[in-house]
């Protein structure tokens, strides 16, 4: 119940509000896609070249969706299922998503000139992404994310056009793409603002030159399982970031200074890699806007810094499966709008009583298993009246449990084994009265 975030995300849902935030800002803020879906029906009919094109790509399913009943050659393409036209009858989007559709993507969608919407999302397409798609200079957002896509990307051929390329969002997400990941295709993709790269099979570094060519960055995932070598100090480049997922790979080192220079960051999770290093360090106040931080499952070593306090939007807070310890800092008490404290399985002492629980009012999820804790549990977290899940099991408190404790009506989680309380009846009888409660450990 108190799993960490990436089990319960296992298809890339996009569970955190910063992240769902973001990349809908880019799929919907593309101004020119946006007047498309605005602009009456088509008073002329698409190009035969364009119809062409559709069908090809049509011919090469073997599993349509019953595209076919609406994919009529004596027809006006701009009439068809998921396609949309412009005035004059150009092609500009393509959305298919979760059609059932099986087969390969024809590079003939490529040689739509104007095209700039193509979504083919969940389904079941595999092969490869035809270069033409990444290459073409109309299309603004390409998501082919949720198929069985495989192969490698290769770089764009020598043949693309010396102008800028469109692409603002690329979704290339729960696939099945290996090898390298190119780094040189990056650099004539200056307008690139959201690359989801997560979930795949890609290996080697992580490139170096996302924000050097593309100044407008704001959302990077790549959380693919198989990432290797240190976190890019020209990740710090990126002034406009705001997601940094990288979690779920073999990165290692520690986390570069540089990194703190991306001051826009909302939300950055490296969990679940082979990092080390100590927190202690100023620069993480740079990061003000912080709203989800999530290092656990690495190997950080030494004490929560009291700078956390300075993080004033945190929500999130992960650093559970760590080497951490020392006492919790009362700072974190400063951090009032936190959801989530996530500290397990680390070396963390002292007493709670340290942190003032009454500053966060809107706690649901405070997790502390597995650590040295000592002292009684603070009256000040019978406060949090928002909290749903409190797991304080394998320390070492004592005491009894406060008669406050049922003013946590939402409460539907609570684990408090292996500590040293008493008078455990007490409080399971107040606890009779906590409707929400569906787990209790003792």
């Amino acid at each position: 119940m108190l799993a960490s975030p990436k089990k319960n995300m296992k298809k890339l849902q996009l569970h955190n509000k910063t992240y769902s935030k973001v990349l809908q800002m880019h799929c919907l803020g593309v101004a020119l896609v946006l007047m498309v879906f605005c602009l009456p029906s088509p008073t002329s009919s698409c190009t035969e070249q364009e119809k062409d094109s559709l069908l090809r790509f049509l011919a090469e399913l073997f599993q349509d969706g019953g595209l076919s009943a609406s994919w009529q050659n004596g027809t006006d393409c701009c009439k068809w299922e998921g396609i949309t036209c412009m005035q004059d009858g150009t092609v500009t989007a393509v959305l298919l998503p979760s059609k059932g559709l099986e087969g390969r993507i024809s590079q003939s969608l490529g040689t739509l000139a104007g095209l700039q919407y193509l979504d083919l999302s969940h389904n079941l397409l595999s092969g490869g992404l035809p270069l033409e798609l990444l290459s073409s200079s109309s299309i603004a957002i390409l998501d082919v994310s949720f198929n069985q896509l495989n192969g490698t990307l290769h770089e764009l051929p020598s043949s693309t056009p010396a102008r800028p390329l469109q692409l603002q969002v690329l979704n290339i997400s729960s696939n099945l793409f290996a090898g390298q990941f190119p780094s040189a295709i990056w650099k004539a993709m200056e307008n690139l603002a959201a690359l989801n790269a997560s979930s795949n099979s890609f290996t080697g570094r992580i490139p170096t030159q996302f924000c050097n060519s593309s100044p407008s960055f704001t959302l990077l995932d790549l959380r693919t399982k198989k990432f290797s070598g240190n976190i890019p100090q020209g990740l710090g480049d990126c002034s406009k970031l705001r997601v940094l997922r990288a979690g779920d790979n073999n990165l290692s080192g520690t986390l570069p200074d540089e990194l703190f220079n991306a001051t826009s960051l909302e939300y950055l999770s490296f969990a679940n890699n082979d990092l080390h290093g100590v927190l202690d360090t100023a620069n993480i106040v740079n990061l003000r806007n912080l709203i989800t931080l999530d290092l656990g499952g690495n190997r950080f070593s030494g004490k929560i810094p009291d700078y956390i306090g300075q993080l004033k939007r945190l929500e999130e807070f992960h650093l559970n499966n760590n080497n951490m310890s020392g006492e919790l800092p009362y700072a974190l008490s400063n951090c009032t709008n936190l959801l989530t404290i996530d500290l397990k399985s680390n070396h963390f002492s002292g007493e709670l009583t340290k942190v003032n629980f009454s500053n966060l009012p809107n706690l649901k999820t405070s997790d502390l298993y597995s650590n040295n804790l000592s002292g009684t549990v603070p009256e000040s977290i019978y406060s949090c009246s928002n909290l749903t899940a409190l797991r304080l099991s394998t320390n070492h408190l004592h005491g009894q449990l406060s008669l406050r404790l049922g003013n946590l009506k939402y409460l539907s989680f609570l684990s408090l084994s292996k500590n040293n309380f008493t008078n455990i009846t007490n409080a399971l009888q107040i606890l009779q009265s906590s409707k929400n409660l569906t787990a209790v450990f003792i």
